[in-house]
């Protein structure tokens, strides 16, 4: 999936090392200014004062929505599951409810969302981070992460009649040029999937990332707290 490693075998193995260490001895490394919330009890605290701070499950405001949650699986770019949780994904309140009212305006035109990854804890991000050392792809965990704050989504269109993906050139997590939101030199067809994906996004409040026409956010990262809580805590 990374175009540009050209040693596979040696990074698999970093990987492997990097998986295997246990993630408090990775956030432990992080920089103390960054407000990590690692309790859920500080979580819920949160949330009573803000409702809009409440993770929501995607499929409870929005029952047709498809996933493919890549990183619960090996189908990703390290070749390992960097996260148990694979039923179920996450979002703030105020982020759900935009990302309803798109997979409502696409379903009209017989398409549908597919939900690669959405919320992840910040251990992820770290873990990311010692892999790829590249702010075009990966954030810096001394910044935390869209993901990490419940505020970004990496996704796709399909076709509701075969449940197909339209073509977007390239696939999920293609570290090169040709993933660019400004990269043209593609067939009219995946330029024109592309733009309504990205235009359906922007009209209810979302921003593309440049770098990837998979993923997007919405722009609020200093009102939520990067959160570092596993999903199964979120069910309660």
């Amino acid at each position: 999936m990374i175009d540009k490693i050209t040693n596979r075998t040696k990074f698999q193995f970093i990987a492997f090392i990097i998986l295997s260490t246990p993630s408090s001895t990775i956030c432990a490394q992080q920089t103390p200014e960054l407000n990590i919330v690692s309790k859920f009890k500080t979580y819920k605290e949160q949330v009573e004062k803000d409702s809009s701070k409440k993770m929501i499950e995607l499929k409870s405001i929005v029952p047709n929505i498809v996933y493919d949650l890549r990183y619960a699986t090996p189908n990703n770019f390290v070749h390992q599951p960097l996260y148990k949780q694979g039923v179920k994904t996450y979002l703030r309140s105020i982020v759900a409810a935009a990302l309803a009212k798109v997979q409502q305006e696409l379903n009209g035109k017989g398409f549908g969302l597919k939900i690669f990854d959405a919320y992840r804890p910040y251990s992820v991000t770290v873990k990311f981070w010692e892999l790829v050392h590249d702010e075009r792809y990966v954030a810096d965990p001394k910044k935390g992460s869209g993901h990490n704050r419940g505020i970004a989504v990496d996704l796709t269109i399909i076709n509701l009649k075969d449940g197909k993906e339209l073509n977007m050139g390239t696939g999920f997590d293609n570290f090169s040029d040709t993933a660019h939101q400004t990269f043209t030199n593609l067939p009219e067809e995946v330029l024109q999937n592309r733009n309504l994906l990205k235009t359906t996004m922007g009209k209810y409040g979302f921003k593309a990332f440049e770098t990837e026409w998979w993923h997007y956010f919405l722009d609020k990262a200093e009102k939520f707290e990067v959160l570092n809580i596993d999903f199964k805590k979120f069910r309660k």
